[in-house]
């Protein structure tokens, strides 16, 4: 069998595999600084759907699960839509940009919401304090930032495997 022509013009081949380096994170590990990134991207989007779900939910005078569902909601709908609205601006169409948001935050969203919302009804006191108490925002923050620790090396493995942000360098 003549091998001098069994690779040629494939991705084997170094000259024509382009992309390559878009994929390096995902093909030797992802870094901290790359995870903490992603990580950081999500909880930004997290932190205002949350806190705006928290707000609204306290001054309808709603219970405590109607709130952190409309808070959860809240959460994943901004944090899917950062996502969204960056990869839309990249060019993508919008069923596509749904799917590369969809895969790229779902796990990290649900990771930090369970996190942090666990954090909040495990601390006592913090689901029946006030927006002006110090327990409910030491409680939200506090589990923002518990969350993050925990999300960053959840980030770092899926991106490492070439999942969950690492869909998303591609558009950047």
């Amino acid at each position: 069998m003549d091998r001098s022509t069994h690779h040629t013009g494939t991705a084997q081949d170094p000259a024509t595999h382009t992309g390559h380096h878009a994929h390096a994170d995902h093909a030797h590990g992802a870094s901290w600084s790359t995870a903490a990134k992603a990580t950081l991207h999500c909880l930004t989007g997290c932190a205002i759907g949350e806190i705006l779900g928290m707000v609204i939910g306290t001054a309808l005078l709603w219970g405590n699960v109607e709130t952190m569902v409309l808070a959860i909601s809240l959460a994943f709908l901004f944090g899917y839509s950062f996502t969204l609205f960056a990869v839309r601006r990249a060019g993508l169409d919008f069923k596509s940009a749904v799917k590369v948001a969809l895969a790229a935050d779902t796990v990290s969203i649900a990771v930090m919401e369970l996190v942090d919302n666990g954090i909040i009804a495990l601390t006592p006191g913090a689901m029946d304090a006030h927006l002006s108490d110090g327990l409910f925002w030491s409680a939200l923050l506090g589990g923002f930032a518990v969350a993050f620790v925990i999300t960053t090396p959840v980030n770092k493995w899926m991106i490492g495997r070439g999942k969950g942000h690492a869909v998303v360098h591609a558009y950047h």
